[in-house]
């Protein structure tokens, strides 16, 4: 369980049942929901149980959803409560996993505590979101590309684009990249999209100049042309202020985290 990302997900069923829980407590007051084999199960548990099988708050559930899982959280009951149960819990292995469980689910409390002690506020959204725009970049272009396999099949195209040869209907014939049916078309893009190796080349271009020279990525070599330029239209703050909650909030997190762990070296 990832006790440091609130989107990390466990396929454990334990861990589905702790990620119910951690998602929002039932209101009703516990009762005994029922009692398998002396061990009576409180209805908090069956609603969590539940909860982190149809990923849904319990009272939505349907009766086929709550009898399948009231028929699983029995087996388990069933299970944990036979003889072979109490000698397996002194396994050393056994012993660590319920261990960790537990401090799992303690750590992944209070991170989730934290989270909602400390939401990040408007002026420091504000402040990162200005961070990011000053790191945006300045441009973005529209550009097609040839990809090919070898250099000198894209210093054959080259020489057939110096000679009048139309860019689009080369990439029909000759691109192996999937934009190779549309002509090689890009459409707009802003440079942090592509490798450095091809922004690059795209940013020494003049609009509608192709490469010079082919260009080598991890993808093979390509034929460029630049179409157009124009000024970066950066997002909206609203657009994007969830995106920037998030990451401000799991910055906090982070220097928390950071603090808890300089302290804890500070006291060896």
């Amino acid at each position: 369980m990832n006790i440091f990302n609130r989107s990390g997900r466990s396929g454990t069923i334990v861990a589905l049942a702790v990620s119910a829980l951690l998602a929002g407590p039932t209101t009703a007051l516990a009762e005994t929901a029922l009692t398998v084999n002396g061990i009576d199960i409180d209805s908090s548990v069956l609603d969590i149980y539940l909860e982190s099988r149809i990923q849904k708050p319990a009272n939505q559930a349907t009766a086929e959803e709550r009898e399948v899982v009231i028929q699983e959280l029995t087996d388990i009951y069933i299970l944990t409560t036979q003889p072979s149960a109490k000698a397996l819990e002194a396994d050393p292995r056994i012993k660590a996993q319920i261990e960790l469980q537990g401090r799992a689910v303690l750590a992944q409390a209070v991170a989730t505590d934290f989270f909602t002690s400390n939401p990040a506020t408007d002026e420091e959204i504000l402040a990162e979101y200005e961070i990011q725009m000053t790191s945006a970049p300045a441009s973005q272009f529209k550009a097609r590309h040839i990809l090919v396999e070898t250099q000198a099949a894209a210093s054959d195209l080259i020489v057939q684009l110096d000679d009048g040869a139309d860019f689009a209907e080369l990439a029909k014939e000759h691109s192996t990249g999937p934009t190779g049916p549309n002509g090689g078309d890009l459409g707009w893009f802003s440079p942090d999209q592509m490798v450095a190796a091809f922004t690059e080349a795209v940013a020494a271009l003049e609009d509608g100049e192709h490469t010079a020279e082919p260009v080598q990525t991890q993808f093979g070599w390509h034929v460029i042309l630049r179409e157009e330029s124009r000024d970066n239209q950066p997002p909206t703050l609203d657009s994007v202020r969830d995106v920037l909650k998030q990451r401000v909030e799991q910055t906090k997190f982070q220097s928390y985290l950071e603090s808890l762990r300089s302290d804890q070296a500070d006291s060896n």
